[in-house]
Order: structure tokens, then C-alpha cells, then sequence
């Protein structure tokens, strides 16, 4: 009787992300009746692809057991950098490829420090956010700089009657979701994740996974950057404030464990950067006091956290049970 609870509870907290998506997909639904309409959830879409995107480029460093605490310092540098171009007469194109050169830059330098100097990648996140922040405050003098309206009509723009955030972060989902699991760099990044000494014993150059999910991450909030500026048209100087923490929210809500070798973008990290939009949009709706948005974002990266280490001790408790079984 035992095992089949265990079990049972074992399937649960594997569906737990979609559970939990349907949950409070029907507590708005039934709280705002235009939360369900066409237009609100395609706006919802569009407002998560941001988000999503630099989820992603996080799930690939949770996946290998790490930490990317500065991706929101990352995005912010690299908007203030386009920013400044723009403003300067550099067209636009040009400006929108500086972002992600930069956020690019900025993965390589997390790579540098964790791989190559050994430090804990905790710390060099996070000393990278501080230093992201301060740069990109001195970039703008704390000034929200406006941009032309014409970067505007880029976040607004259609591809075949999708919008353009929506193709960006398809694009992304879908290349990331390849590469984890149709490639070999994929299953290696699984491998370091679950078990770093026993990737070593294998033959993988565990450093060099390392660093590419670093520089990963770093491209990712460089894309997202790029996705937030067309849709804000401008850049303030909060642009990209505690983006990472939404950002771990969303992958650990989607089923990636914060211990690293278990999960997936697709439907995953989708799931979870959807759902933190949902709860965003059906607390704007049913218009809810705005002081508790953060209790509930809070409570919501709580809830990830504290999925994640019961999955995690259930699955340790199974794999005692099997080792017990084989002897």
C-alpha cells in the first residue's frame, strides 16, 4: 500500500508544474471572465516572452547545477549600451545586435570566473549583478532614456500574423529544446547536472559544459533584453530589476531542479514563465491591491522551492529503496 502512495505521490510532483498552471489558470478564469478572452491571453503570451526567454538560458545552468544571479543586471547593461547608440544616431538594427553582444559578453565573463578561476558560482553571479547594476546606472546617469518610436513598431511588428516576441521566444524554445534533448552537448549537460564526478569518470570535459551553459544564459537575457526594449521603448533605470529571481521562478516552477539533472524548456520552462505572467495579469484584472503583487511573486518563487526539494527528497527516498532491493 505503501509504494503505490509513494508512487502516487511521486506522479503527482512530477505533474505538479501543469497542476498547478491549470489551478490558477481556473481561479482567474472564474474570478475575471475577460481574463479568458482571445486578446488577453495572446497579450499574456506576448508579455511572458521576455521572461521566457531568459528562463530558458537559466534552465541550462540549473540543469548543470548552477546559478545565474545576474542576469538582470546583464539585460539592463545591455539596453543602456543599445540605448546609448540609438541616441547617438547608430541605427537601429545595430543597436538591437549590441544587446545581445552584450549579454553574450557577459555569459563569457560568469564562464571565465567559474570555470577557469574556480570560484562558486554564486558569488560571481551575484558580484556581477551588483557590478551590472552600478554600470548600467552610470550608463543612463539613473535616466530613463526614450527611444524612437520606430523601436516600438519592431515589438509591435507581425511575421505572418505572429507577434514578433511570440516568434522570438518560439524560436528560442525550440532550438533550446533540441539541443537538450536531440544532442549529444544536450545529455552532457544532464550528466554534469546529476552527477559532476561521475561526468568526469565518463570522458566529459565538465569545465567546457560548464562555461557553454554560462555563455548560454548570457545570450539568452541578451535576447530577452532585446524583446523587453521593442516592447517598452525605453530604457528606465529599474530595466530588468530582479529579472533572475522571475526568471528561477519560472524554470523551477516548470519542473528544472535547483539541484541540476532533471527537467526540460518544453513544456517546462514554457509552463512556468506563462504562469508567472498569468498571475501578474489576473491580480492587474480582478484588480487586486497592487502592494501584495510582490507577496505573490514571492509566495510563487516559495511554492518552486519548496516543489523542488520534496520532488528531489522523494526521488532520493526511491532510489534508497531500489539500492536496499538490489542488495
Amino acid at each position: 500500500m505503501q509504494s503505490v502512495r509513494g508512487k502516487t505521490w511521486l506522479v503527482i510532483l512530477h505533474n505538479a508544474p501543469l497542476l498547478l498552471f491549470v489551478a490558477v489558470f481556473g481561479v482567474f478564469g472564474c474570478l475575471s471572465p475577460r481574463f479568458l478572452t482571445a486578446s488577453n491571453l495572446l497579450n499574456v503570451l506576448i508579455q511572458s516572452s521576455s521572461l521566457a526567454v531568459v528562463a530558458v538560458g537559466m534552465t541550462f545552468v540549473l540543469l548543470a547545477a548552477g546559478i545565474d544571479l545576474s542576469v538582470g543586471s546583464i539585460m539592463f547593461v545591455a539596453a543602456a549600451v543599445a540605448g546609448k547608440l540609438v541616441l547617438a544616431g547608430f541605427n537601429l538594427p545595430l543597436a538591437l545586435l549590441t544587446i545581445v553582444l552584450v549579454g553574450l559578453a557577459g555569459g563569457v565573463v560568469n564562464a571565465f570566473f567559474v570555470t577557469r578561476l574556480g570560484m562558486i558560482a554564486f558569488v560571481v553571479t551575484l558580484a556581477m549583478q551588483y557590478v551590472g547594476r552600478g554600470l548600467g546606472l552610470l550608463i543612463t546617469e539613473t535616466r530613463a532614456m526614450n527611444l524612437p518610436e520606430n523601436l516600438l513598431r519592431v515589438g509591435s511588428a507581425r511575421v505572418a500574423g505572429v507577434p514578433f516576441p511570440v516568434l522570438m521566444f518560439a524560436g528560442v524554445v525550440v532550438a533550446a529544446h533540441v539541443v537538450l534533448t536531440r544532442t549529444a552537448f544536450g545529455r552532457c549537460v544532464y550528466a554534469v547536472g546529476y552527477d559532476a564526478q561521475a561526468a568526469v569518470k565518463a570522458g566529459i570535459n565538465v569545465r567546457r559544459v560548464l562555461a557553454a551553459v554560462y555563455i548560454i544564459c548570457g545570450l539568452c537575457a541578451g535576447l530577452g533584453g532585446v524583446i523587453s526594449v521593442a516592447q517598452l521603448g525605453a530604457v528606465s533605470p529599474t530595466f530588468g530589476n530582479q529579472r533572475e529571481f522571475a526568471a528561477i521562478a519560472a524554470a523551477v516552477l516548470g519542473g528544472t531542479s535547483l539541484f541540476g539533472g532533471r527537467g526540460g524548456v518544453l513544456p517546462g520552462t514554457v509552463l512556468g514563465a506563462v504562469l508567472v505572467q498569468i498571475v501578474e495579469n489576473g491580480l492587474v484584472i480582478v484588480n487586486a491591491d497592487p502592494y501584495i503583487y510582490p507577496l505573490i511573486t514571492s509566495a510563487i518563487i516559495f511554492l518552486a522551492v519548496l516543489l523542488d526539494s520534496v520532488r528531489h527528497a522523494q526521488l532520493a527516498k526511491l532510489k534508497r529503496r531500489r539500492i536496499r532491493v538490489e542488495r
